[in-house]
């Protein structure tokens, strides 16, 4: 889902994060020069500086409660805020609300029906940019506008759907969600149908955000210039070319630092590093070798890192010929990963053989994806109801993009097919907005996607992506064993049976492979050495506000 959701974006054009960008995306050249190396605000060297200069992707939408991909996760949790929020650490830490509902502090009450009522207070300080208020009946009216129908959100009844109301909001069946109730001014409260140990981290997702409502209800163009309540306002978004974000002198957890954040969407990362026009950059695959040598003068700069995600192959069950798990199966075990990932992209990222990722709780090197066996997937394929590659119809694999060509990762991906199955698989290329889409209507065959985790709980992989009831299932995979284990684990208090619960229906959907996971996602960048905290979170929270600047 971004952060996200749906969060996601093709990979396999270029396999480099570019920070500051978070998602997997190809960079490339040209600027417009208007600020010129040296100027007192493009950061050259001298104290006085005050804009942080980056690299970034043009958002789908700047409407969080709307919002599945990574690029424009990126802005909406600078401009705008929830009752929660998650730190650097992804821990869940208060922001609009005074602080975390628990049973202890009286927060939280577990009713005698089962259902769960949280009561958050909110802040008095918490303002919108224009600086209105933030009452509890904003916070009621975002909620149920994420709900409403005619928003057209894909992750509300994901996100926002465990609050009593809002699945019968979301099929135009109330007029109000029922689970939302306005206790005064500052006092909300939300009742949930059961005790979900997720819940909260739900409501640090963009769908829980605040927006306001005499902008929304007045402006149909309003996210052009949206009233948030974050750290950063929207300056100015020049299509194409840039967007730069303003600090909120008045943000209620502390101003940020740096007085603007300068977003180029156009140019060479690198190229634009090297001339001293970006404080941080992402490095091309083409670059990385150069930059890893402890010779470069650019070494010194350089970092990396991993991250909570992931990269993937998604096969539509429901389409043939993916409707036969033994073909889903000859195609994936078709396909090296280990050569790819050396021969094409350097070991800058490592091979995924699991769909959770390391660094959650219920990550295993004992679970395992289908492996490389060529001559297995060729038995298999003869073994399915298409009785082998002449039985199959005409293949596609869509990907997002709008190049001439596929990139190098998948080019070697349908080369595999060819050589390892005697299958010919034609590529089909689509812009994001519409590509997202497509996806979630099903009408692709398969897809390359890739995922970062909105929280750190494998219940925003695993059943969000693998319940058969989920909203968010676009492979529309459907295994009842596996809907019982993922609806189990979902409420298990206890952290080691979940994890077990959660390490069972996982193995079960790799044999099954609705999901063929490809790689892990690492990022490569340049920093200054006058940039102070910039931090590289493993999921897309707002950070900006903590970066500073120090003399060279």
């Amino acid at each position: 889902m971004n952060r996200a959701v749906l969060v996601i974006l093709g990979i396999m054009a270029a396999l480099v994060v570019a920070v500051g960008v978070l998602v997997i995306i190809v960079v490339s050249s040209g600027d417009d020069g208007e600020t010129q190396s040296g100027s007192p605000n493009d950061n050259g060297g001298d104290s006085s500086r005050t804009q942080l200069r980056l690299r970034g992707p043009e958002p789908i939408t700047l409407d969080p409660h709307i919002i599945q991909d990574a690029s424009s996760a990126l802005y909406v949790v600078e401009i705008f805020g929830g009752l929660l929020t998650l730190d650097t650490n992804l821990e869940i830490q208060p922001d609009l609300a005074v602080e975390i509902p628990t049973i202890e502090n009286g927060g939280k009450v577990v009713n005698p029906d089962g259902t769960v009522t949280y009561t958050f207070t909110l802040r008095e300080d918490a303002l919108f940019h224009d600086r209105k208020p933030v009452l509890a009946s904003t916070v009621k009216f975002s909620f149920e506008r994420a709900a409403d129908p005619n928003t057209r959100s894909l992750v509300a009844e994901f996100f926002l759907g465990d609050i009593i109301g809002v699945t019968e909001k979301l099929r135009g069946e109330a007029t109000e969600v029922s689970g939302i109730r306005v206790v005064d001014d500052k006092t909300i409260e939300i009742t949930i149908d059961r005790d979900l140990p997720s819940f909260l981290f739900k409501l640090t997702y963009p769908t829980a955000f605040v927006v306001d409502p005499s902008q929304v209800d007045s402006d149909d163009n309003w996210t052009r210039q949206p009233n948030g309540t974050g750290p950063y306002k929207l300056k100015n978004w020049r299509f194409g070319e840039r967007i730069e974000l303003e600090a909120n002198a008045r943000y209620h957890l502390g101003a940020p630092i740096i007085e603007t954040v300068r977003y180029e969407l156009l140019g060479s990362s690198i190229t634009l590093y090297e001339a001293g026009e970006l404080d941080v950059a992402g490095i091309a695959l083409d670059d990385l070798e150069r930059i890893q040598d402890p010779a470069d003068p650019l070494n010194a700069e350089y970092r990396s890192g991993s991250r909570l995600s992931m990269d993937y192959l998604g096969f539509n069950t429901n389409t043939e010929p993916f409707d036969d798990p033994l073909v889903r199966r000859a195609f994936a075990m078709a396909i090296d990963k280990e050569q790819i990932a050396r021969a094409v992209f350097q070991d800058a990222i490592p091979v995924a053989n699991s769909i959770v990722m390391p660094g959650l709780a219920a990550y295993s090197e004992q679970v395992q994806a289908p492996l490389f066996d060529p001559e297995q997937a060729r038995q298999l394929l003869a073994d399915s109801s298409y009785g082998g590659p002449e039985g199959l119809p005409e293949i596609t694999l869509a990907e997002s993009g709008t190049g001439a060509t596929a990139g190098a990762g998948t080019s070697a991906i349908l080369e595999m097919w060819r050589q390892n199955l005697d299958v010919e698989v034609e590529i089909q290329q689509a812009e994001s907005a519409t590509f997202f889409q497509d996806v979630d209507q099903g009408r692709y065959q398969m897809f390359t996607l890739g995922w970062i985790m909105d929280y750190p709980d494998e219940e925003d992989i695993l059943n969000i992506h693998f319940d058969s009831e989920s909203p968010n299932n676009n492979t529309f995979y459907s295994n009842p064993e596996v809907d019982a284990l993922l609806r189990e684990a979902l409420t298990e208090p206890d952290s080691a049976r979940r994890i077990e619960l959660y390490q069972q229906a996982e193995q079960l959907i790799l044999d099954d492979v609705p999901w063929f996971p490809l790689f892990f996602d690492r990022f490569h960048a340049l920093v200054k050495p006058y940039v102070n905290n910039y931090l590289i979170p493993p999921a897309i929270v707002p950070r900006l506000r903590f970066i500073s600047f120090s003399s060279e």
